[in-house]
């Protein structure tokens, strides 16, 4: 049994990983930065014959990064998948006009040190176990840079690039990268991008390792 650790867990998409994951056979480690909402989100999943467990961190602290990886390997064994998919923070999205280099702090340490420090992290394992998935979700400004939300949108093109490098530099250690653009909200019964179709992209993508980028609906919408 190998486990698949989802930073950024919350109730709507990651939970739908959770379960998607869960029952094709991994455990899972959730983590975020409020432990309470954390349990409550095992304890439903538990409840649906999933083993989870959370771990409370601030993907933005990379000690505490670092420490919640390392206790969920310590409990629920080997990580084979991680998935990085926070939600930016609402002060990620000034206008590019606005925006100074203190504003794009924050963004930067999100969506590219708060990774970098998670791959770091789970790579040894993943080259013990002789696989691994690295799964990243982000929002549409990733390819399409937004004017009004330009934190997001220099942090996501910073994240995009590190993990095409990655998928590049790791397929020969059998460790597949892949990175989902989901434009727009995530939307419960939508087509596209509701939680449980997204979940079993996602799941497609651990499977089937083919190729890099996967668009979740259309750019322009």
């Amino acid at each position: 049994m190998t486990t698949i650790v989802i930073v950024g867990a919350g109730g709507g998409l990651g939970a739908a990983v959770a379960r998607q994951f869960g029952h094709g056979g991994f455990d899972v480690a959730l983590i975020s930065r409020n432990q309470d909402r954390l349990d409550a989100l095992a304890a439903g999943l538990t409840a649906k014959g999933v083993t989870a467990r959370g771990f409370a961190a601030d993907v933005r602290d990379r000690a505490a990064l670092e420490a919640a990886l390392d206790a969920a390997t310590a409990t629920l064994g080997p990580i084979e998948v991680l998935q990085y998919s926070p939600v930016p923070q609402r002060e990620f999205m000034r206008p590019v006009l606005e925006a100074t280099p203190a504003d794009l702090a924050g963004p930067i340490e999100f969506s590219l040190y708060g990774p970098v420090t998670a791959v770091r992290q789970v790579l040894p394992g993943m080259r013990s176990l002789g696989r691994g998935t690295l799964l990243f979700v982000n929002g549409g400004s990733a390819v399409r840079p937004h004017p009004g939300r330009a934190g997001t949108s220099v942090a996501f093109a910073a994240e995009s690039a590190y993990a095409r490098m990655l998928h590049d530099t790791l397929a020969d250690d059998n460790i597949h990268v892949g990175q989902l653009i989901i434009p727009g909200a995530i939307v419960p019964g939508d087509p596209n991008t509701d939680p449980t179709v997204l979940a079993r992209r996602l799941w497609d993508m651990h499977s089937e390792r083919r190729g890099f980028r996967l668009c979740a609906g259309d750019l322009d919408s």
